[in-house]
């Protein structure tokens, strides 16, 4: 019986490691970044990849470990957080704290070994989100125009750990996903948007789930499809996309779009959740669509 114990307190403790670092949206912040690195590189180092990989899990684990700290009180209130370790009492605050810190110490050191630069963006990102973003949650709907800074960072980190240099590349991959995080999170703000409320937080623009809501984000959905065919008209220095992936990425930019529409024809919480699958298949797809087409060009 106390083995069964204790492999159910293991299982609780990765469980809860896992949920304070938010492992899955950690690993495709990850991915972003690996992207973004094949994108910028001329051959490939592992060694190199390997501690992107690492330092990036490690720098949004922090963010998110230092976020949930912060709204410890305010996640006891949504049925979406109240499970968290934090506010469930599974897991001191000190416990997260020690979590957090270690985890932007070792992101820094990490990243630093790569170069200078990547660190730099590294530590602004953990900024931003930590102690901008989050407070900001409750303040007002334009924190999302400032979460959507750090959320961008990682595609362009991956160039910047590549090359050791920001210019027109990384910025163009920047603005790719900077654009995105707003259809995306607004969606993820509409369908929970009676769960938001009751933690006093303000995600979509207009603070409604009304027409204007929807239309910005068919505008910025329509932006994010602009942004992601540039690079096929060549000014934009050595990051470049063949005619045939750039029809590929603006065919994808379209899915993304019609479910867009789909929302504000219906202004359902259905139609919300579909546009948030299809964000987050369009921007995996797009990134995949990039590395590809750069190594069979």
């Amino acid at each position: 019986m106390s083995g069964t114990n204790s492999s159910l307190t293991t299982y609780s403790v990765i469980s809860d490691f896992k949920e304070i670092t938010k492992m899955r949206l950690a690993i495709s912040v990850v991915f972003s970044s690996l992207a973004g690195y094949l994108l910028g590189v001329d051959i490939v180092d592992f060694k190199t990849l390997v501690l992107l990989a690492f330092g990036g899990y490690f720098m949004v684990g922090a963010s998110n470990a230092f976020n949930q700290i912060i709204e410890k009180d305010l996640d006891a209130l949504m049925d979406r957080t109240k499970n968290r370790p934090i506010p469930a009492g599974r897991m001191s605050v000190n416990t997260a704290f020690i979590i957090a810190s270690v985890f932007t110490l070792l992101g820094v050191i990490i990243l630093y070994t790569i170069n200078k630069q990547t660190a730099m963006f590294g530590a602004i990102s953990i900024f931003i989100y930590t102690c901008v973003y989050t407070p900001l949650k409750t303040k007002t709907p334009l924190s999302v125009f400032v979460g959507a800074i750090p959320g961008a960072i990682p595609f362009m980190l991956g160039w910047v750990a590549a090359t050791d240099n920001f210019g027109i590349e990384p910025g163009t991959l920047f603005a790719l996903q900077f654009f995105w995080q707003f259809p995306h999170f607004w969606a993820i703000g509409w369908f929970l948007f009676e769960d938001y409320k009751k933690g006093g937080f303000f995600m979509l623009p207009t603070g409604k789930q009304d027409k204007g809501t929807a239309v910005q984000i068919i505008m910025y959905t329509i932006w994010t499809l602009i942004v992601s065919i540039i690079p096929v008209f060549g000014f934009t220095g050595t990051l470049q996309l063949s005619i045939i992936a750039a029809i590929l990425v603006f065919i994808l930019g379209l899915g993304m779009l019609y479910y867009a529409i789909k929302l504000f024809k219906k202004m359902t919480v259905q139609a919300a959740k579909q546009l948030m699958l299809a964000s987050v298949s369009y921007i995996t797809l797009v990134q995949i669509v990039y590395v590809i087409d750069k190594f069979i060009r």
